[in-house]
Order: C-alpha cells, then structure tokens, then sequence
C-alpha cells in the first residue's frame, strides 16, 4: 500500500470512497463541484490524504493546516473526513493516512492536531486513541448550519 497525497483527477475516486463515510451517494459533477474541487487543489493547507492498493483508494483522510496568531504564531491542523473502504478496515489503512497527516503536521511547525468524529462506537472512539489523540484535553461544541 501506498500513502501520499492525492492527484487532481482523483476526485472521483474520492467521492466513491467517501460512499463509505457517510454520503448517500455521488454528488453531481456540477460547476459548483469542480470550482470547490479546484479551490482544494489549488490551497497549499489543504491536504486530502490517501492510501492506495493495487491502484484502488482505499481510504483517506483530510488535514489542514491552519494559520494562527496565538502560541507563537504556530498553527495548527484539523483533521477531517477520515474513511476506509469497508473491505480495507483493521489494515492499518487509515491509521497509516493519519500518520502522513501528523507528519505534514509536525513539517508545518503545528502546535496541534484535532479532529471531531460522530461515531459513538467504542471502537471508533479507541481507534482515535491509539492515533494518538485524546478526548480529555478539550471540548468540542458544533453548530450545524
């Protein structure tokens, strides 16, 4: 298996892995898609992770590196949207994409890295642990809009 950072025209491969996140289905290939799609491309914080076997995306995750003014002007990471196709999980896929995330993390002089997931599953919930992450530290609050 391989981990880096995906390719432009990978996008499609993408949103069939995120099929096993929580999406419903593809979205359209609409304008607004491919401007979005571009936007990510083109910003050098934003990095969409992936492992790859045997040419397949087998699962990814997102971090981005956020500027900031505080803790001497360090910035910090969030990571987003961590998935692995269900016939790739307990291989160390996504462990492995969060790996490369803390790397590009630690390269970026972050202070931090945080994530939030939805899962209330145990396992999840202890796979984030072993990562490396805790849920001590701080407290999350979302607003959905």
């Amino acid at each position: 298996m391989i981990i880096r950072e995906i390719k432009e025209n990978e996008l499609n491969e993408l949103l069939e892995l995120y099929t096993h996140l929580h999406e419903s289905g593809v979205p359209e290939n609409s304008e607004h898609l491919q401007k979005t799609w571009k936007t990510i491309c083109g910003d050098d914080n934003h990095h969409i992770i992936v492992c790859e076997d045997e040419g397949r995306l087998v699962s990814s995750c997102v971090c981005v590196i956020i500027p900031n003014l505080t803790r001497n002007i360090r910035p910090y990471a969030f990571v987003e949207n961590v998935v692995t196709h269900k016939d790739y999980r307990g291989k160390g896929c996504a462990t492995a994409c969060l790996n490369y995330a803390r790397e590009i993390a630690v390269r970026e002089n972050c202070y931090k890295m945080m994530l939030l997931t939805g899962s209330k599953s145990e396992s999840t919930l202890n796979f984030y642990k072993r990562a490396g992450y805790n849920c001590t530290d701080k407290t999350a609050f979302v607003q959905w809009l």
